[in-house]
């Protein structure tokens, strides 16, 4: 056995060993888990609703290291062909509406919220926050965004190794995957190229350029050039340049990142300390070209993919999960090698309302089925929804922990098809 592979293997013993005392702890009784498969102890799950087919509805309790955990659970069977998952969004990147909304207004039978996002600026007086979320986002097969520096991400400290590009996400194969989407983009002028640091995103690495589309939406632009790659917080940069490209060519420049909508056809670059003098270099009439892409790790481009953290891959809680903060939490798994998903938001309720440690959800995670598993943004953000054949619209299944749902930027959707 090579060094590597003793050092993968130690590693795999060793994030096992960091969660036994959460297993221990949750591990007890004998109930079967979500998929059929082996029990999962002190893991409760109530009655199974058909919500539609391949699609399933349930809750659940557990004992948890800080009190009673109770919480609801979609099940999706992929295997089922009229059944598909997609990105619901308000519509523009920096903007947020409650769940129940976004899944009214696309049809969806069951959503879950998604990534963490921009959500305060009280380090940053005078700049407005955008809602932006802090990972790539996917939707319908249209990018829609890239991910900021793990510095300025926003949500519970992530394991060692993981980055703001760590996503969950479905291909073409129809089978659901972790991932990871990198920014692939470059400025093209007469005067040479410049790498795209930036896609529709609430903060630029220092000295980057990033790109904003009409999908960014209305917020302003500012926020891209205040912090730093490693502390979200520093005061937002003195040296910025913004300029507009509208069909190929340089409309118009100012000296500081502006706001409002960004026209269809048009492309605003911003740019922050060397990235800024990048951009000084162009003059109207100057022809520009702008292409971005975000590549994929796995088989192929994902039709949807929304942001997150890993807390299980490959069967295994990653090593660093927190053990010590509990809190009410959203996660999405996946089992069945892909064709199976789970949708998990824990109950905000007084009673409940402890939750769980991030270590303790992997756990659960893997109790319920998953092989891999992400942890999306919770706290007041977390809300899971339904619509089953008798309800007018989406009904939010449990208890909001701020007492009524919290709009949100994005979240993960169910949807059949008769």
């Amino acid at each position: 056995m090579s060094g590597g592979t003793v050092g993968r293997f130690s590693g795999r013993l060793r994030a096992v060993a960091a969660v036994c005392a959460a297993w221990v702890a949750l591990v007890g009784g004998g109930t079967a888990r979500a998929d059929g498969g082996e029990p999962s102890g002190a893991l409760r799950l109530g009655a199974r609703t058909a919500l539609a087919p391949g699609v399933g509805y349930q809750e659940f309790s557990l004992p948890a290291s800080h009190g009673p955990a109770y919480g609801h659970l979609l099940t999706v069977d992929l295997r089922e062909p009229r059944v598909s998952l997609d990105l619901l969004h308000p519509g523009a990147v920096a903007a947020r509406s409650p769940l129940s909304r976004l899944a009214d207004g696309r049809g969806a039978v069951g959503a879950v919220n998604g990534d963490f996002f921009n959500i305060t600026e009280a380090q940053h007086p005078g700049v407005e926050p955008t809602g932006a979320p802090v990972g790539p986002a996917v939707a319908s097969g249209l990018p829609l965004k890239a991910a900021v520096p793990d510095g300025q991400r926003f949500g519970p400290a992530m394991p060692p190794g993981v980055t703001t590009e760590a996503v969950l996400g479905v291909g073409a194969d129809r089978r659901a995957r972790l991932d990871r989407l990198t920014l692939e983009g470059v400025v093209l002028t007469s005067r040479g190229a410049v790498r795209l640091r930036g896609f529709n995103q609430y903060a630029l690495p220092v000295g980057g350029v990033g790109a904003f589309t009409s999908r960014w939406g209305a917020a302003s632009r500012v926020r891209a050039t205040c912090g730093t790659d490693a502390d979200r917080s520093a005061p937002c940069s003195a040296r910025t340049y913004e300029v507009t490209v509208r069909r190929g060519r340089v409309v118009s420049a100012a000296e500081k990142p502006g706001g409002g909508p960004v026209a269809a056809g048009s492309v605003v670059l911003v740019g922050r300390e060397a990235g800024a003098r990048e951009l000084r270099r162009l003059r109207v009439g100057d022809r520009v070209r702008v292409t971005e892409r975000l590549r994929s790790e796995g088989r192929g481009p994902l039709r949807f993919a929304v942001g997150g953290f890993p807390v299980l891959r490959d069967d295994a809680p990653l090593e660093g999960l927190d053990t010590v903060t509990a809190a009410v939490r959203t996660s999405a798994g996946i089992g069945d090698r892909g064709r199976r998903l789970y949708l998990l938001a824990l109950d905000g309720a007084a009673e409940f309302r402890s939750g769980l440690t991030v270590s303790e959800l992997a756990v659960v995670m893997r109790s319920l089925g998953a092989d891999d598993a992400l942890n999306l943004d919770g706290g007041g953000s977390t809300t899971l929804v339904t619509r089953g054949a008798g309800d007018a619209g989406a009904r939010v299944r449990n208890h909001p922990s701020g007492g009524a749902e919290r709009p949100v930027p994005n979240g993960i959707g169910v949807f059949t098809r008769p």
